[in-house]
């Protein structure tokens, strides 16, 4: 912070209510208008920008943001992949991204050359990062790969067995005496477990 107003003045001002009460009232107006040009300097880099400053460049991309569930980091990771996200297509380039957009190590890009499939294989729980990492791939692969996208789990599956039965009683005869519409083909008992 720079020094109070008051320290610029005559000192036969000192002793007046009104210029005491004026500087103190100058020194927050210089404090609020250094802190307006702190935060414009910071505006000026994705990853120090306000919230107003990141609401303006995703409106500049055609972001739809979802404030309620994305975190204002992933918005500022999302715009900074948007603007880096320039052909020409490697693998190397393309699983940099990922890894600085997902995580090192969360995912895995490979490529068929015989049958022109691009495999990513990744381990992504938020589905806000799912969908910017589709678009990353969408944006940056050649139009002669298609992309397939495989999932990984990094936790064990757990099985449990189940047996039910259900009784069922036909309701219709061939004899002629059961009328069509009269009642169901077939109803159906109550749901015992058995295992």
């Amino acid at each position: 912070m720079s020094k109070p107003i008051r320290e610029y003045w005559p000192s036969f001002y000192e002793d007046i209510k009104d210029f005491v009460e004026l500087a103190q009232t100058e020194d927050e107006e210089l404090q609020l208008a250094a802190g307006a040009v702190d935060q414009l300097f910071s505006d000026q880099f994705v990853m120090t920008a306000g919230i107003d400053a990141i609401k303006r460049r995703e409106k500049m991309l055609g972001i739809q943001a979802d404030p309620s569930v994305e975190t204002l980091d992933f918005r500022r990771r999302r715009i900074v992949n948007r603007y880096s996200t320039k052909p020409p297509f490697t693998l190397r380039y393309l699983q940099q991204r990922l890894d600085q957009l997902v995580g090192p190590g969360l995912t895995v890009v490979s490529v068929d050359v015989q049958q022109f499939i691009l495999y990513v294989t990744a381990n992504i729980q938020n589905a806000n990062v799912f969908r910017e990492v589709q678009y990353t791939i969408e944006t940056v692969k050649p139009a002669n790969l298609a992309y397939q996208q495989n999932t990984s789990i990094s936790e064990a599956v757990g099985l449990e067995e189940h047996i039910a039965m259900k009784a069922i009683t036909w309701n219709y005869k061939l004899n002629g005496s059961w009328q069509l519409g009269e009642k169901p083909f077939a109803s159906y008992g109550s749901e015992v477990i058995v295992k």
